[in-house]
């Protein structure tokens, strides 16, 4: 049987706004490897163990949680030691969780995790899956019933305290059906048409032309 391993958002600190997506990999895995602050392993600091402890509840189901010791020092040995403790769970139970406050996609060590894990086993990495969630700022705009970006104004993240000279990653949205896209420049391009639908396609490059509605760019960072 193939490992699988669920990388799962847990939004911005609310079960409520955990996504279907995420409740269905904690009803389908064997453990939940759950990050916490603590290096005697225990939960009295985790905001992330409330919210599975919430979410099990509401789903009325039990799982083996799985500390996982997340200093938050952002030093490489932190990441380490904790892909170790993903891959030593993936060798002794078939389905796991790794939670993440918020979205795996933002500010998130989910990606320093998976690099790691791909490096010592590629299988394992090929058959992991991202479940996106709800960002804190998201989250913080409905609460204050105020829109991030309406019309054609530009939502901007931005680190306060940068540790390094800053990278940026562009998303670009609302296009014009039939635009022709060398004007959006180069980079490291993916396009996204009618994302998350029946007829969602995917590519690892900039199209040439817009023909759908539904299309989105995301030029990433260049962290080479």
């Amino acid at each position: 049987m193939n490992k699988k391993l669920y990388m799962v958002s847990l939004g911005p600190g609310d079960a409520q706004l955990l996504t279907l997506k995420a409740l269905n990999a904690f009803k389908e895995c064997d453990a939940i490897c759950v990050p916490t602050k603590s290096d005697d392993n225990s939960f009295s600091k985790s905001i992330s163990y409330t919210i599975v402890k919430t979410a099990l509840e509401i789903l009325n189901i039990e799982k083996k949680i799985i500390p996982v010791y997340s200093p938050m020092r952002f030093i490489e040995e932190d990441w380490d030691n904790e892909a170790k403790v993903i891959l030593n769970s993936l060798e002794s139970h078939n389905t796991i969780c790794f939670v993440t406050l918020g979205d795996a996609g933002v500010y998130s060590s989910i990606y320093y995790l998976l690099h790691r894990i791909k490096d010592v086993n590629e299988s394992y990495y090929e058959n992991a899956e991202v479940i996106a969630g709800v960002t804190s700022f998201s989250a913080a705009s409905a609460k204050a019933k105020k829109a991030l970006c309406l019309g054609d104004e530009q939502l901007v993240i931005k680190p306060i305290n940068p540790r390094q000279d800053i990278k940026t990653t562009t998303i670009l949205m609302r296009p014009r059906i039939g635009m022709d896209t060398d004007e959006l420049g180069e980079g490291d391009f993916y396009t996204f048409e009618n994302l998350c639908l029946k007829n969602e396609i995917v590519t690892p490059s900039k199209i040439k032309q817009v023909t759908k509605y539904m299309t989105l760019f995301i030029r990433f960072a260049n962290r080479t």
